[in-house]
């Protein structure tokens, strides 16, 4: 169509509520703070007119986005290369200590733990077949602080460590793509502050 320059699609990450701690990392559900959090999601994402949603299989990002799956009469697509990035195979000493190295070198990876890199790159690449499969759309993808990140990172690269620690649970980011190439990035939970 003549004067179309390009076709918008909208990526919606949110990280999850707050959620009650249990080792069980695919079953751990939101605490009752996270569900009321989740409602303030569901009514900001509703007014974005969405059309599909995804998720990361780990419980609390899938209760976090559910409500605006349920809005939309669409069932939540599951994508296992949005959970969080594995850390180490075994609860680490500092926790601290060791998100820092990681960030510090892209490569490092503690034992049976991801790298920066290769955590990212699982990320970005379901990332980018989203984006192929839903050129022109509003997409949500319910997922974690880490990974989240990690692929804002890959499109651009001022969103690194200190911005992680930033982040609210939940939190909601608007990522804008011509094609492929980010253009704008927007937080939407920081507005919801004025709203509720």
């Amino acid at each position: 169509m003549e004067g179309l320059i390009y076709l918008e699609t909208n990526l919606y990450f949110v990280r999850h509520a707050h959620s009650k701690y249990t080792p069980d990392e695919l079953g751990r559900p939101l605490s009752a703070d996270g569900f009321n959090d989740a409602k303030i999601v569901t009514e900001l994402l509703n007014r974005e007119a969405i059309d599909y949603v995804y998720s990361s299989p780990y419980k609390r990002a899938i209760q976090t986005v559910e409500g605006v799956a349920k809005y939309i009469d669409k069932e939540i697509e599951l994508v296992e290369d949005f959970k969080e990035r594995i850390l180490a195979g075994n609860p680490v000493e500092d926790f601290t200590a060791a998100i820092e190295k990681v960030w510090e070198d892209y490569d490092y990876s503690w034992k049976d733990g991801e790298s920066n890199n290769v955590a990212q790159e699982r990320g970005a690449n379901a990332t980018l077949q989203v984006l192929e499969r839903n050129l022109g759309k509003n997409i949500v993808i319910g997922t974690h602080g880490n990974i989240m990140v990690l692929i804002m990172n890959y499109f651009d690269n001022k969103y690194g460590y200190d911005f992680w620690k930033d982040l609210e649970m939940p939190d909601i980011y608007k990522l804008s793509f011509n094609k492929m190439k980010l253009i704008d990035v927007q937080r939407i939970w920081k507005i919801s502050n004025h709203l509720w």
